[in-house]
């Protein structure tokens, strides 16, 4: 009995030492992990600390930011402008005004002149001469009736004939250009002349036109044809020119216009 009692006994005790030797392994095992944990712990804090501190160098400060978010929305040529007038004003540099400002002086200069001459053209007076030297021997009848010797009826007269004999010559009522040169069916050869003003001026039943031609510029008084008899619409009227004045294309009294016969050229 006793010997089994002292082989509990010990058997216990071995089983205690065990227990205790895995015990103190375990606690030293603990302790070797906790302090590993500890050290890695403060490592990794002194890198996180050195890691903020070069994040907050590189990140820009609440001011820039926010200034920098303004710039967002705006053009390129916006931001180029501010960034010309901050680099001028730190360098006190004055801002030079815009040198292709347009100087408004000249165009005003130049519009001035061009109304003056239209002013000096409208206000210009056209004087108009007799083209041939004679009397009138058929009135302008635009809005009442003359009777015609040729036709045998009563008919409208857009001008005035101004009696003339064959082959004498036919003056510029006024300055001007020959614009047109035609032999109108009913009024034979005729040179038409346009003027200042709107004005034009028609000689008709011309024998001949061989003194112009068309486009050119002709003075008052410069001869432009002759008298004859083209006229198949007044062809039994006694030897004369048919003469017309209009103005701006609507026929005019040539005898409340024309002042008196011209000089020969």
């Amino acid at each position: 009995m006793r010997r089994d009692n002292r082989k509990r006994e010990e058997n216990l005790k071995g089983a205690i030492y065990i227990a205790g030797g895995i015990l103190g392994i375990l606690i030293v095992t603990l302790v070797i992990v906790f302090i590993s944990y500890a050290n890695k712990v403060k490592k990794n804090s002194e890198s996180s600390g050195f890691e903020s501190s070069k994040i907050t160098e590189l990140v820009p400060n609440t001011s820039e930011t926010e200034s920098a978010s303004k710039e967002i929305g705006k053009t390129v040529n916006e931001v180029k402008n501010e960034l010309d007038n901050n680099i001028t004003t730190q360098n006190n540099i004055p801002v030079e005004e815009n040198t292709s400002t347009i100087d408004n002086s000249n165009i005003t200069e130049i519009t001035i002149t061009e109304t003056n001459e239209e002013e000096t053209k409208a206000e210009e007076k056209v004087e108009f001469f007799y083209p041939v030297d004679g009397e009138i021997i058929k009135e302008y009848a635009k809005d009442n009736l003359l009777y015609s010797e040729t036709l045998q009826e009563w008919v409208t007269h857009t001008g005035i004939d101004i009696a003339a004999d064959k082959t004498s010559v036919v003056k510029a009522s006024c300055k001007g250009t020959v614009v047109g040169i035609k032999n109108d069916p009913r009024y034979g050869l005729t040179v038409i002349i346009e003027h200042n003003n709107g004005y034009k001026t028609v000689y008709s039943n011309l024998l001949t036109t061989e003194f112009v031609n068309e486009g050119d510029i002709v003075e008052t008084g410069e001869t432009i044809g002759t008298v004859g008899a083209t006229a198949t619409f007044e062809v039994a009227e006694q030897s004369h020119l048919h003469f017309e004045i209009l103005k701006d294309n609507e026929y005019q009294d040539p005898t409340i216009l024309l002042a008196k016969p011209v000089e020969e050229k």
